[in-house]
């Protein structure tokens, strides 16, 4: 059952009317942001700018674990300038054995590794077609020397009958003119006829006559022979040089130790071929080494003839630079200055340290693999608080397997990554976590 209540209603006053006039108010609409296009076009390159800027610093910039990296600090110190170098011990001087000319092995009279006093036999070869050559040489140049040997004799023998004609024409002229002067005597007494004198006087003429024919006929004679025998002497040399040669030939069948040594790299057997040219081994000279050291080819205008290097107390001069660059590596020969270490072998690898100039002060930073990955021109910076290391551009000189010379960039107490940045190279700044 429901209970109800009643409600008084009191008057209520009609509000007194409003014209439609009164009523209307203007109101202003603004329009959105969106809709203005300059303003919209400034906000959006605003934005993208902001955006850009954010995305290249996030690539430059990565966080790496300390602990992955090297950091050195740069300080003042004395550079000496050397280099590490490794060379191989080599004999001072080394005479290759060809065979001259080539054969069958017939004996081997020494063995590898023997020490050889000059002139000591080491093996005999033999070549039947070889010494059938040389002896048909050899009996045609023993013809032509008997042929020239032969007009040498025939010259001379002309020469001695010049002279036998002279000693008679010269004899018959002092008989002539002693009977001339008797009939002279006998014509003025009327003993004689004055034909017999005339007859004997051109007969004293003829011979004088003769006498001066037969003595230009020697002179040049003479002369023809002087060129002739000169030119068959000159001939003659010439064929017992060829001949010794032949000769040499056969001797060269022997092979004989050229210099006193150490034999090595002698590996023949008997019955075995040779070829002409064919190289058998090698005399090395004995407790005379060298040095061969392969440098970088970065320091090919900084090595010099002259400069010393260091084995333990011992010193080493480079006496030859070869030219040629492979694989990167030129080669250089070294001498021992003075004494030469007694324990040192044919093979043996020697470190020793190639001064290139003086010890100087200046501002150094321990070497590392940076230097690889940069060439020397820049570098990461450790800030002070060790926060990170930013990228910086730098001057280094000279290196040597310890430390590299600062030239600009860098002040003593800074400090800086040297390790490896292959991973980092196109960062410009490395957080460190």
């Amino acid at each position: 059952m429901h209970k109800l209540t009643s409600i008084s209603a009191e008057p209520t006053s009609t509000p007194p009317s409003v014209s439609g006039a009164g009523m209307d108010r203007k109101i202003s609409v603004k329009k959105p942001l969106w809709k203005k296009p300059i303003l919209f076009l400034i906000g959006a390159a605003l934005i993208i700018s902001a955006l850009f800027l954010f995305d290249r610093t996030a690539e430059r910039t990565l966080s790496v674990e300390g602990n992955r990296l090297t950091v050195s600090e740069v300080f003042e110190g004395t550079f000496e300038d050397f280099i590490p170098i490794r060379g191989r011990v080599m004999p001072s001087r080394t005479l290759f054995l060809d065979a001259v000319e080539g054969g069958r092995v017939e004996r081997i009279l020494v063995e590898d590794g023997a020490m050889l006093s000059e002139g000591d036999l080491i093996v005999e070869l033999s070549n039947t077609s070889l010494q059938l050559s040389v002896l048909e040489n050899e009996a045609r140049v023993a013809e032509q020397l008997n042929t020239i040997r032969t007009i040498e004799l025939n010259l001379e023998q002309n020469r001695l009958q010049h002279k036998r004609n002279l000693v008679d024409i010269e004899y018959q002229i002092k008989l002539l003119t002693r009977k001339l002067a008797q009939e002279q005597t006998l014509l003025a007494q009327n003993s004689i006829s004055k034909t017999q004198y005339d007859d004997t006087q051109d007969t004293l003429t003829w011979y004088k006559q003769r006498l001066q024919l037969t003595k230009e006929s020697q002179a040049s004679d003479s002369r023809m022979q002087e060129a002739q025998l000169a030119f068959l002497r000159e001939t003659g040399s010439r064929l017992e040089h060829n001949l010794s040669i032949s000769q040499q030939t056969l001797d060269n069948m022997n092979l004989r130790a050229p210099i006193s040594g150490k034999l090595s790299g002698f590996d023949i057997e008997v019955g075995q071929s040779i070829g002409r040219g064919e190289r058998i081994g090698q005399i090395d000279i004995p407790d005379d080494f060298k040095v061969t050291v392969l440098v970088d080819e970065f320091y090919l205008n900084r090595v010099d003839i002259g400069q010393v290097a260091q084995y333990d107390d011992f010193e080493l001069v480079i006496s030859k630079i070869y030219p040629q660059v492979q694989n990167g590596q030129f080669e250089v020969d070294l001498t021992f200055i003075g004494e030469q270490p007694q324990t040192i072998r044919r093979g043996q690898s020697l470190q020793m340290k190639l001064t290139l100039g003086d010890a100087s002060s200046a501002t150094l930073i321990p070497n590392g693999s940076f230097y690889q990955d940069t060439g020397g021109n820049w570098v990461f910076v450790v800030s002070d608080d060790g926060s990170q290391a930013n990228k910086r551009t730098v001057r280094l000189g000279r290196r040597n397997n310890t430390v590299i010379e600062v030239i600009e960039g860098l002040e003593p107490g800074e400090r800086v990554v040297t390790s490896a940045y292959s991973n980092y190279l196109d960062m410009q700044v490395l957080r460190l976590q």
